[in-house]
């Protein structure tokens, strides 16, 4: 027999300890080499732990513990067999459908008789628990014919494939229960973050508003073509982070940090991207934005962003930015104060686009307009290099060609001036 002990892995500096957020597999499954195997929290980021061998896992720890890196969570006897695959029933169950739904129907029926009430019936197996989440269906839409009633995966499989109305799931039941659930390792964190921001910085919020029309013409225009040429969509994102990189050039103190008694001044700009990922909102940052092209930052965006959507983004792609941006306006906000993300000074808040009468060279014209906020901590960013930061941001977005002169008027360049 021979047994391989399974640590937690360090996801990161300065990380000591994670928490066992999600067994994926029960105790006493049989798992593949590099099988994702639990996911465990830090406070930086979900990640997957996979299987370092395969054979039988007999689990160590539970979920929601707490567990140091370097602990042993797991333990994988690789002398044990693996499972045959089941694949000729199914063959079978295609050739002749009606007599193999019925055998099932009777294997199924039998169990459930048996079935006895404990605390384990209607409980789902971690596996099953992971399904049921993901497509919005509760306990009591599935019977379960595991040990002493529990709810395996494959009970809820069949109970998908019976067909039920999933969108009900998660609506109101009228039974007034109250269901404590317990916050994440991750949330956890952010939760002192922000209280932190808001009792240890004096942060303030100055807003403006920009002409989308630009922007929006000018995608229309190059957006196909773009595409082909790059392989990457043109969105906004990267308008608005150029726009940043160059107003932080001129106000280098929204791209500051206090420690201690310093500021630290940065000559690059490292921007945070919020996006939104299955586990809550997630910050990855663009490094060194300030020397790439638009499509440059498209593309890492993208890849940033389907890391963090897939739960496979590292700690050390969400830290060390000098200033963030988030897009509230995906969600159909107007407008919103946006909390500064620390060690950082300054966030800058995009919101939605309505079209609204606004007045242009003295006449009423419809336009596309969005509102920007730009949160900042007023110890070390005076409200003057705020208001003129977000100005310089709603001045090259309304002047795109600006981006490409380092937010000189091009006419100006042409003329030395």
């Amino acid at each position: 027999m021979s047994v391989i002990e399974m640590k937690v892995p360090s996801p990161g500096e300065s990380i000591s300890e994670v928490e066992i957020a999600e067994w994926l597999v029960s105790d006493g499954d049989y798992v593949e080499k590099d099988q994702a195997i639990a996911e465990v929290d830090s406070d930086k980021a979900t990640l997957e732990l996979p299987a370092e061998v395969a054979g039988t896992i007999t689990l160590k720890a539970e979920e929601g513990d707490l567990v140091a890196v370097g602990q042993v969570v797991c333990l994988i006897d690789t002398s044990a067999e693996a499972p045959e695959k089941k694949e000729a029933p199914k063959a079978e169950k295609k050739a002749e459908p009606a007599k193999e739904e019925k055998k099932e129907a009777q294997k199924e029926e039998a169990p459930k008789a048996d079935v006895k009430d404990s605390y384990a019936k209607g409980t789902a197996s971690p596996a099953a628990s992971k399904i049921m989440k993901e497509n919005n269906v509760s306990a009591n839409q599935v019977s379960g014919t595991g040990k002493d009633g529990r709810i395996t995966k494959q009970d809820v499989v069949d109970a998908m494939a019976a067909g039920f109305d999933t969108s009900s799931a998660s609506g109101w039941g009228g039974t007034r229960d109250k269901t404590p659930k317990r916050m994440s390792m991750l949330r956890r964190k952010v939760a002192e973050r922000l209280v932190a921001v808001k009792s240890e910085t004096a942060m303030l919020t100055t807003f403006n508003e920009v002409d989308m029309k630009p922007i929006m013409d000018l995608r229309k225009k190059y957006k196909k073509a773009f595409g082909e040429h790059h392989d990457v969509n043109l969105g906004f994102m990267s308008f608005f982070t150029k726009a940043v990189t160059e107003a932080l050039n001129l106000f280098p103190a929204v791209n500051a940090q206090i420690d201690g008694q310093e500021m630290i001044m940065h000559d690059y700009a490292d921007i945070g991207i919020a996006v939104s990922s299955p586990k809550g909102l997630m910050v990855p940052v663009v490094r060194n934005a300030e020397q790439m092209t638009l499509a440059e930052i498209e593309k890492e965006i993208k890849r940033l962003a389907i890391k963090a959507r897939d739960g496979k983004i590292t700690p050390d792609e969400m830290t060390g930015g000098t200033f963030t941006i988030t897009n509230g306006g995906v969600f159909g906000s107007m407008m919103s104060t946006p909390i500064i993300n620390p060690p950082q000074s300054a966030i800058l808040g995009m919101h939605n686009i309505v079209e609204r009468p606004v007045a242009i060279d003295g006449k009423v014209e419809i336009r596309p307009m969005m509102y920007l906020a730009l949160s900042y901590d007023h110890r070390i960013i005076d409200g003057k290099e705020s208001v003129s930061f977000l100005v310089k941001v709603k001045e090259m977005l309304e002047n795109p060609e600006r981006m490409i002169f380092g937010g000189k008027d091009p006419y100006e360049v042409l003329l030395g001036l």
